[in-house]
C-alpha cells in the first residue's frame, strides 16, 4: 500500500520539484507548438497525462513478466496502443479539435516524458504508485501548458478560452473571455519566438522562487538555533 506521505511526495515531484516542463525540460515540442491558447494546451495536456498514467499502470503489471533486454520496444508498444485510442477517441468526438492538435496527438507514442517515466518508475513499483505518478507527472505538464497558453493567448489576442466551440460546439463560443476587448494583438505572443520567451520567463521566475525559498529556509535555521 502507498502512504498519503508518499502520494504527497509524488505529487510535490511532479508539479514542483521534477516538473517536467519547468525543472527537467522534457517534451519541449509540444510543449511549445500547442501552447498559442489555453484550449489546445489544456486539451493536449489532458491527452498526455491519459496515456501516461494508462501507460504506466500497464507498463508497472507487467514489469516482471518483460526481460529487461526488450523492455524498451515492449513500453513503446503499449504506449502506441493507448495512444492510437485517444487519437480515435478525439477524432470521434472532437474532431474540429482533433484537427488543430494533429500530428501532436500520434507524437505522445514519442514524448520522452511518457517513456522516462514508464522505464524510471512504473517498470520499479507498484502499479497505484506508478498511476499516481504519472498523474502528478501529467498534471505538471497540464499545468505550464495552460499557463504558457494562457500567457500567449492574452498577449497575442487579448482572450481567453478562444476556440472552446470546437470541444463543446458552438454554444459554447459565448464562454470565450474578451479580456481585452479593443485589443489588435501581438502577432509576436502567438508565434513559436513568443512561445521560447513565454517559457524561458516561466523558468526564470520558478527558480527565483525557489532560490528565494531556499535563503528563506537557511536564514531561518540560525533563527530557530
Amino acid at each position: 500500500m502507498i502512504t498519503m506521505s508518499e502520494v504527497r511526495t509524488l505529487f510535490h515531484n511532479g508539479l514542483s520539484k521534477q516538473n517536467t516542463g519547468l525543472v527537467q525540460l522534457l517534451g519541449l515540442c509540444p510543449l511549445l507548438a500547442i501552447s498559442n491558447n489555453v484550449v489546445n494546451a489544456l486539451s493536449l495536456g489532458l491527452a498526455t497525462m491519459l496515456v501516461m498514467a494508462a501507460s504506466s499502470g500497464a507498463v508497472s503489471g507487467v514489469r516482471n513478466l518483460v526481460p529487461h533486454e526488450i523492455r524498451i520496444p515492449v513500453f513503446v508498444l503499449i504506449i502506441a496502443a493507448l495512444v492510437t485510442v485517444i487519437d480515435l477517441a478525439m477524432n470521434a468526438f472532437v474532431h474540429p479539435l482533433y484537427l488543430v492538435l494533429g500530428i501532436f496527438i500520434p507524437l505522445i507514442t514519442t514524448n520522452c516524458i511518457v517513456l522516462a517515466r514508464a522505464d524510471a518508475y512504473a517498470s520499479k513499483n507498484h502499479p497505484l504508485a506508478s498511476v499516481i505518478d504519472a498523474v502528478a507527472m501529467g498534471l505538471g505538464l497540464t499545468l505550464v501548458l495552460v499557463v504558457l497558453g494562457a500567457i500567449r493567448e492574452l498577449a497575442g489576442q487579448g482572450t481567453l478560452l478562444a476556440g472552446i466551440d470546437m470541444v463543446f460546439g458552438a454554444e459554447a463560443k459565448g464562454l470565450v473571455l474578451h479580456v481585452l476587448p479593443d485589443y489588435h494583438g501581438f502577432l509576436l505572443a502567438i508565434l513559436p519566438p513568443g512561445a521560447f520567451i513565454a517559457l524561458g520567463l516561466l523558468i526564470a521566475a520558478n527558480n527565483w522562487a525557489k532560490a528565494r525559498a531556499e535563503r528563506r529556509a537557511h536564514a531561518a535555521v540560525p533563527a530557530a538555533a
